[in-house]
């Protein structure tokens, strides 16, 4: 890809940082350069996912934070962002309510982030394959099933 067709790409791709999370952390797969002012740069789209994934699981897990209105409440506040329609958005693409609790699974999660990364860049041009594997990288450490959260809360 040459650099006029990659410029046209939305900031978040480019970054290879579909969350278009803001720098802070060090994260476990940044770029050695880190160019842009205000997001991180990951190496590769998988270490940007696990990066999204880790934040929402901290969201769960730390904060016990576990619907949709609460998760793009704390990830898109209303300060920055027109929080509601993101709610709607991802309501609509999930197929699930607003105050619907989640299951600590791929099944309820897969769709979130898909959306939040459509939401954030305007599209997904990221197999569910690619996803998925920044997920799983993400839940390393962290309960992946009901009987494991019970133990955990």
């Amino acid at each position: 890809m040459d650099d006029g067709s990659k410029k046209s790409l939305p900031r978040g791709i480019r970054n290879h940082n579909p969350g278009n999370i803001k720098l802070g952390t060090a994260w476990d797969g940044l770029s050695d350069e880190q160019d842009d002012d205000v997001f991180c740069q990951f190496k590769t789209p998988v270490w940007g996912i696990r990066a999204l994934m880790k934040i929402l699981l901290t969201y769960r897990f730390t904060h016990k934070i576990t619907t949709i209105e609460k998760i793009i409440n704390r990830w898109a506040p209303p300060i920055e962002n027109d929080t509601d329609n993101y709610i709607k958005y991802v309501c609509a693409a999930t197929s699930k309510a607003k105050d619907e609790e989640l299951a600590n699974s791929i099944e309820d999660y897969l769709p979130i982030v898909n959306a939040i990364i459509r939401m954030e860049n305007g599209q997904n041009d990221y197999t569910n394959d690619i996803i998925v594997e920044g997920m799983y990288l993400a839940w390393e450490g962290y309960p992946t099933n009901e009987k494991e959260k019970e133990k955990h809360s």
